[in-house]
């Protein structure tokens, strides 16, 4: 009877061990056929173009791209870079770095899409932070990081081991990778080191700054900002003496939000932009003066001064930008403004001959030239030698050559605009 029970109980753990290994087997073999769910292949790749300085944009497009590929998961993120620096902290360089690293996307990196593309400063740490590393024929990188000297070409980083691949293209760079990086297969297609084609069911979305951040990204730009900063400087000037109807003063308000947004960014001395803001104003007080003069001179000093010094931490405006943009500005000042300013207050349907006759102020001494008010504008004047008028003294026009009016005193004056 005691053998008899033994077999029942051997028999019982023997079926109850096939029917564990039978439902094991339906799992593992008929796990699709029963509705559970397979294994996700991965299709999805992202290209990330980051182009300009590292500031705090392109620093949130590195972060967002990187947390998009994670939450989609995608099989790969490029980050395809071409810049020359960045405006971020070394605190904000080090945490980008750390999310390239700790990635569950792989994040690989490639230096071009230009023929002298660059990868400076926090561009190349987040270079050499990528699990696979290319540059394109012409690019340079460094000015960060283990490089020996400051910057060296992609190539010569290429064969010193801080660069992993050398690849023309973006299709290249892709090729090259695929199978170099565990658990990306691409399944190129081609012979001889030539890709022509990937797996079929891959799908490659090509994503960068879009129109609002890419405007305030450009005015985050050294040039930008300062370009930007004298336009709206300029602007508010030539609002202030033609008094137009507000559009100079609009589009000048534009502008200096813009220039305060990049200048915000940059690492600005702002006395720097209080010397630009004082070249300015000293051009416009000639301006009403009517001729260059004292204040011309300070305003020369004062933008060249504000100019140069405007930025800190490596970061400079071209000086050929410095130049071009202070003859402009002083042309501007010295000649179109006041053109301007007679031709805005002139009266066009009665003619300037008009004036002939009409009494105004001496704003500035006329000796022999100064500037005086008519009908409420200021208009560049000329006297006689013999009859200097002092500036408060009442005038009385008696020509028009071009441009300049000739006045003399309302009274005792060479000339009688009545006779």
């Amino acid at each position: 009877m005691r053998q008899r029970r033994l077999t029942i109980a051997t028999t019982a753990l023997l079926t109850c061990i096939i029917g564990l290994v039978g439902l094991v087997g339906l799992f593992v073999v008929g796990g699709p056929a029963l509705g559970l769910p397979a294994a996700r292949v991965r299709t999805r790749v992202d290209i990330v173009k980051v182009s300009g300085l590292i500031d705090p944009i392109n620093a949130d497009l590195v972060s967002h791209s990187i947390r998009t590929a994670e939450s989609q998961d995608a099989l790969l993120l490029v980050l395809q870079f071409n810049s020359t620096g960045g405006t971020i902290g070394p605190a904000r360089v080090a945490a980008l770095v750390a999310m390239v690293k700790g990635s569950s996307v792989p994040v690989t990196a490639w230096v071009g899409g230009s023929s002298r593309a660059r990868a400076y400063g926090p561009a190349f740490a987040l270079v050499s932070a990528a699990v696979f590393r290319g540059e394109a024929p012409g690019s340079r990188v460094g000015k960060a990081g283990p490089l020996p000297h400051s910057t060296m070409s992609g190539d010569d980083a290429v064969d010193a081991g801080f660069l992993t691949d050398n690849a023309p293209t973006i299709v290249d760079f892709l090729g090259d990778l695929s199978g170099h990086v565990p658990g990306v297969d691409l399944g190129v297609t081609g012979t001889s080191g030539v890709v022509r084609g990937f797996r079929k069911d891959l799908t490659f979305n090509f994503s960068q700054l879009s129109i609002i951040p890419k405007l305030l990204h450009t005015a985050a730009s050294p040039d930008v900002a300062f370009v930007m900063l004298i336009i709206a400087l300029a602007l508010v000037v030539f609002e202030f003496f033609t008094a137009g109807v507000g559009v100079a003063a609009g589009t000048g308000a534009v502008f200096g939000v813009l220039s305060a947004y990049g200048l915000g960014v940059l690492p600005t001395h702002w006395w720097a932009v209080v010397l630009l803001s004082l070249s300015v104003l000293g051009f416009a007080i000639d301006v009403q003066a009517g001729a260059p003069r004292f204040w011309t001179v300070f305003g020369i000093a004062a933008y060249l001064l504000g100019a140069l010094a405007l930025y800190g931490g490596g970061q400079s405006v071209s000086v050929w930008i410095v130049i071009v943009l202070g003859l402009l500005l002083g042309l501007f000042m010295v000649n179109g403004m006041p053109a301007m300013v007679r031709t805005r207050f002139s009266t066009p349907t009665i003619g300037r001959e008009s004036l002939v006759g009409t009494l105004g102020v001496a704003v500035s001494g006329v000796e022999p030239e100064g500037t005086v008010k008519v009908n409420g504008a200021p208009w560049r004047a000329r006297t006689n030698r013999a009859t200097p008028i002092p500036a408060g003294e009442i005038i009385r026009v008696v020509a028009i050559d071009g441009l300049l009016l000739e006045v003399e005193p309302e009274s005792g004056g060479a000339r009688d605009a009545h006779h």
